[in-house]
């Protein structure tokens, strides 16, 4: 293990979440308080994931290309910082797609490109990833409890400068981590070698159905609970709640990655989310079975993402590292949120939160059956 720059690494991850953890809660609500509809809001939320379908294979190539990893996030969230003041400047749908796609493509590059260089400080230790990740769960968390206060008391206008506050943070904490030389590592060939794999094809499909089944969730999670009543202060201690649980499980995932396989991970990681977005679904009068569907966040994004992203770094080594974050991320987070995000619009408006949130959890079983069918290359590893 090369020497680790934690508390830098640690800072950029608790600003990046922040920044997420004000936009993806409360961004629909400030869409629908400049009118528009489900539908719009549910094309204006997938527009990360479409981004993420294309933009982080250029940011992975140049990375690669140039060995500089941590120059391109320094260079992509300065633009993406650039770009956000464009929601300053209008309500109408087409320009605010254009602003969210634009800040997209160039903040995709960023957790790809710092997960890589993580992981690649941490040579064999992978278990520790979690203990620096787990900053940017409690960003996430300071962040949507404290915008779900600001909100109440603040127009939800407000938000664009609470957002802009955090980019501007994530780029100053860009500017001080140093770059990373990967490893020498035998060649792998080709790297589509690599994604014609059975077990390649198997968890990036799998997982982009895990990140659909997420879309009404960062989606319309918040919409729902405003609809049943709840205030906005309460509906952010609520993802916070989900976010905390997420965070135990980060500083606990060495012993998990001792205790069970990657692919034992996955598989419970996929069986909770069903669990989860039925109960939202159809629980959501119920404050005690909110509660417990936001400690099961600590499986359908805490494990999952670990488990998920380890088995990556497994199989993309050498000068593929980077790349592999990306393709991963492309593919899973990119096909699978958009699909999700844009269904989810279609669902909330033609058949309502509950057959919408049944769908989800339709999604992440058909995820843990192809999990358990093709993803067999890594069982014997913990």
């Amino acid at each position: 293990m090369v020497d680790l720059p934690r508390r830098r690494l640690a800072g950029f991850y608790f600003f990046y979440f922040a920044y997420l953890g004000a936009f993806a809660p409360f961004f629909s609500i400030y869409l629908k308080a400049v009118g528009l509809s489900p539908v719009q809001i549910g094309v204006v939320m997938a527009l990360p994931a479409v981004a993420r379908m294309t933009a982080p294979h250029l940011w992975g190539w140049l990375a690669d290309a140039s060995g500089g990893l941590m120059r391109i996030v320094r260079a992509t969230t300065l633009a993406g910082l650039v770009c956000w003041l464009g929601m300053f400047a209008g309500t109408e749908f087409v320009w605010i797609c254009t602003v969210a796609f634009a800040l997209s493509f160039f903040l995709s590059a960023a957790i790809p490109l710092v997960d890589s260089t993580t992981l690649l400080r941490l040579g064999e230790r992978t278990g520790d990833y979690g203990r620096i990740r787990l900053w940017g769960s409690i960003g996430y968390m300071v962040a949507v409890v404290a915008v779900g206060y600001f909100l109440d008391l603040f127009e939800v206008s407000a938000l664009l400068w609470v957002v802009l506050a955090l980019i501007a943070g994530t780029v100053a904490l860009a500017q001080s981590i140093p770059e990373t030389d990967p490893p020498p590592h035998p060649e792998a060939g080709p790297i589509t070698h690599i994604l014609k794999r059975p077990a390649v094809v198997a968890l990036i499909a799998g997982c982009a159905l895990m990140v659909a089944a997420h879309g009404p969730y960062y989606s319309f999670y918040s919409i729902h609970l405003v609809a049943h009543g709840y205030s906005k202060a309460l509906t952010g201690w609520l993802w916070a709640i989900g976010v905390l649980c997420e965070i135990g499980i980060f500083f606990w995932l060495p012993r998990l990655y001792g205790a069970f396989t990657l692919r034992q991970i996955l598989m419970g990681s996929f069986a909770l989310a069903v669990v989860r977005f039925l109960v939202i679904g159809w629980g959501a009068d119920s404050l005690a079975l909110l509660l417990f569907a936001q400690t099961l966040h600590a499986a359908t994004f805490g494990s999952f993402h670990a488990a998920a992203i380890g088995l990556v770094h497994r199989l993309f080594r050498g000068r593929h590292q980077a790349r592999g974050q990306a393709i991963y991320g492309s593919l899973a987070y990119g096909v699978g949120g958009t699909v999700g995000s844009v269904a989810s619009g279609y669902g909330w408006e033609q058949l309502g939160a509950g057959l919408t949130f049944s769908l989800a959890a339709a999604a992440a079983g058909l995820g843990m059956l192809l999990i358990l069918w093709k993803l067999d290359l890594e069982a014997r590893e913990r």
